[in-house]
């Protein structure tokens, strides 16, 4: 359980599952369920290969030091079969339950996660932006589970979780600067210095703010949803600028990071409510 990163696979369903319910369809309870039991099976198998390809640097984080990998309760071979099996499983439910359109992004998703991301991460900053797209695919996948299709609005959904990410993404690197170093990871404040680390973030919200409207123009969200986006976005915004105006530290950027879950938790509330 705790190789499939249950919290983060948590969010990962939450997303997926308001793809599905924006799309307005109705579906079979097989379908749904042979969605949501597929992205479930193909993230933890991505995960799970990650924690496999990462378990000697696993071990100088202290959010990740007590994985079963860097703690030696598992072994890697263990591990790896284990993803396996979910992969065998998950991806044919989303193929075959589903259609090929949502089992094709499932494959890129685990693919780009653990073979072409995860890699990266020991060399280039640009890794960030590599990684946010797998960690975007899921509300398009739950999209075309229900339509079949790519469409504008599961690609407004696709954006919005790949912005979102990015900022998400440089408050972790920022708080937990001497772990990355100490585990041979690279990141944006590593190879560029903090300053423009901060500058990115504000970026990144500034990109978010403006595609976070988008739902409202394509039709799936209502006018009290860009109220609302506007306001988390204005907050999201002036957490971001503050602490790069003032050249804020951990603290500040511990900050960011609780304001990014907050923002996104808010964000796919608002899309629940009337069109």
């Amino acid at each position: 359980m705790s190789l499939t990163k249950p919290r983060l696979s948590g969010l990962v369903l939450f997303t997926a599952a308001g793809g599905m319910w924006l799309s307005g369809r109705s579906l079979d309870w097989k379908t749904w369920l042979f969605a949501m039991a597929g992205t479930a099976g193909t993230v933890g198998a991505a995960n799970t290969i990650n924690c496999v390809l990462e378990r000697d640097s696993d071990r100088f984080m202290a959010r990740t030091a007590k994985r079963p990998l860097p703690m030696q309760r598992l072994s890697a071979t263990s591990a790896l079969i284990f993803a396996v099996l979910l992969a065998v499983v998950s991806l044919p439910l989303l193929w075959v339950g589903v259609n090929w359109l949502t089992g094709v992004l499932g494959v890129v998703a685990l693919c780009s996660y653990a073979f072409v991301y995860t890699p990266m991460k020991s060399r280039t900053h640009w890794a960030m932006q590599v990684g946010a797209i797998p960690g975007a695919l899921p509300p398009l996948m739950g999209w075309t589970a229900a339509t079949g299709r790519i469409e504008a609005p599961g690609l407004v959904l696709f954006a919005i979780m790949f912005f979102w990410q990015l900022p998400h993404f440089i408050a972790i690197a920022l708080f937990r600067k001497n772990e990355y170093q100490a585990a041979g990871l690279t990141s944006l404040p590593l190879e560029k210095g903090d300053d423009v680390a901060r500058l990115h973030a504000v970026g990144y919200v500034a990109a978010l703010l403006g595609v976070s409207v988008l739902p409202y123009f394509v039709g799936v969200a209502g006018w009290l949803y860009l109220v609302v986006a506007l306001v988390l976005g204005a907050w999201f915004a002036w957490v971001a600028v503050r602490g790069w105006r003032g050249q804020l530290g951990p603290v500040w950027a511990r900050q960011l990071f609780t304001t990014s879950l907050l923002y996104l938790t808010g964000l796919f509330a608002a899309l629940g409510l009337p069109v």
